[in-house]
């Protein structure tokens, strides 16, 4: 069984764990990669999600070589016979458990941002990570979150070695691990898109969770797609949302670094499709393309294939609105000028860097909005230009203290408001005329 990508994984996970919903379990994901999978499953059982941050304790003189593990509240357990057998004293052990303290305080505080750690006293721990190869880190997790005090441990995984499994189901009150390939050599073999998992999703996706904004699945489907462009050559994989009675659907065009997995777009599409727009979110570059930063700004071809997505996009019957991010915004600006006027509905663009598009900016006959955090000074130098080169419908909005990724308090929200306005204003009256 092979995945397309962690949030692939999370959701086919969540459909074997839905019998744990009436424990009214605390969902637990393992930093950094196991959240994404997590809160997949935190969204199917409507339970809390947190992070469970586990240092390994290493011998001294042979780091890789784990004695225990450290948890959050003082947890720490032990193994007594490697203590032994690596002659690690009372002495050793104090002096690694400093380090590692320190470095957990650190994790804690960079991804809760300063909130509590969720009690496990007496509830269902579901320990979530995106896979298993040896066990030793999904081991010592579970060990910390008993002793912390949780009445029942679940591990939760889409795939393992078949050993680790095997030993780790002797650990645990319930294993559920969709599969365990016995030709297992790593845990990324088994996922398409296994690309790193960053602080800031592992941020993003607590925040959304606690804030209670994962959307209701009721009021739209959610289906991974395929686009094939370059002649067919090349698929673009992406998720289309289409809310019932949507008025229009957003293409979103990420930013060099980034892809369809972005928190920070995800978070707007999120927005707009409690405002009943359809979003697409997808990759403009394959995996092996994006490894190659060249690629990321060769502007004219992305446009390309953003008006190839178009294209097919168009099948859904609804106007087509371009949200482009950074160098995205850039390819969403170019593909516009391309089109006849009128064919893209609206382009709102998050601090974006339309200079990449500069000479194609008088073509563009979309009502345009161009968002910039007021702390971003370079790249709202380069809005400011850019705006002077449009002739079509435009405004320049500045989000007060934001920097360019809007990770300040509230940024986030004010672009996702601004955009959803934007485009209900162009999409709504064309709607009613129709």
């Amino acid at each position: 069984m092979r995945f397309d990508d962690r949030a692939d994984a999370g959701r086919r996970l969540a459909q074997r764990v839905t019998h744990l919903r009436g424990e009214h379990p605390v969902v637990l994901g393992l930093p950094r990669g196991g959240v994404p999978v997590a809160y997949e499953v935190a969204r199917e059982l409507d339970a809390p999600l947190d992070v469970i941050i586990v240092r390994k304790l290493g011998v001294p003189y042979h780091r890789e070589l784990g004695f225990g593990a450290l948890g959050e509240g003082g947890v720490r357990v032990v193994r007594d016979d490697i203590m032994r057998m690596s002659r690690v004293n009372e002495h050793d052990l104090a002096e690694v458990q400093r380090g590692e303290e320190a470095q957990l305080r650190r994790q804690a505080e960079r991804f809760r941002g300063g909130r509590p750690r969720l009690s496990l006293e007496g509830r269902t721990a579901v320990v979530v990570d995106d896979g298993v190869a040896t066990g030793s880190t999904a081991s010592a997790a579970c060990r910390v979150a008993r002793a912390q005090g949780a009445a029942r441990v679940v591990l939760a995984v889409p795939v393992a070695s078949p050993d680790a499994a095997e030993e780790l189901r002797h650990e645990v009150d319930e294993l559920i691990c969709l599969s365990t390939p016995a030709l297992f050599s790593a845990v990324g073999e088994w996922y398409r898109d296994f690309s790193q998992t960053e602080d800031e999703e592992v941020v993003e996706l607590l925040r959304r969770n606690a804030g209670g904004t994962a959307p209701a699945t009721h009021i739209h489907s959610t289906a991974p797609v395929e686009v094939a462009v370059d002649d067919r050559t090349v698929a673009l994989r992406g998720e289309l949302t289409m809310p019932a009675g949507a008025v229009g659907v957003v293409a979103f065009a990420h930013g060099s670094g980034s892809s369809r997995h972005s928190p920070r777009n995800r978070a707007v599409a999120e927005a707009l499709n409690h405002a009943g727009l359809g979003t697409l979110l997808f990759d403009l570059l394959t995996p092996a393309e994006a490894a190659d930063r060249a690629n990321v700004f060769a502007v004219e071809p992305l446009a390309r294939r953003l008006a190839e997505v178009t294209v097919w996009l168009r099948k859904e019957a609804v106007p087509v609105c371009y949200f482009g991010a950074s160098t995205g915004a850039a390819a969403a600006l170019w593909a516009a000028a391309e089109t006849h006027t009128g064919e893209i509905a609206a382009v709102v663009s998050r601090g974006g860097r339309p200079d990449l598009a500069m000479d194609r900016l008088p073509d563009v006959g979309s009502p345009t909005l161009l968002i910039v955090g007021g702390q971003d000074e370079t790249v709202l130098d380069l809005n400011r230009q850019a705006a002077a080169r449009l002739r079509c419908e435009h405004r320049l909005e500045v989000v007060p203290g934001a920097t360019h990724l809007f990770e300040e308090p509230g940024a986030l929200e004010a672009v996702s408001g601004l955009a959803r306005d934007w485009f209900l204003g162009h999409l709504l009256p064309a709607a009613a005329a129709a």
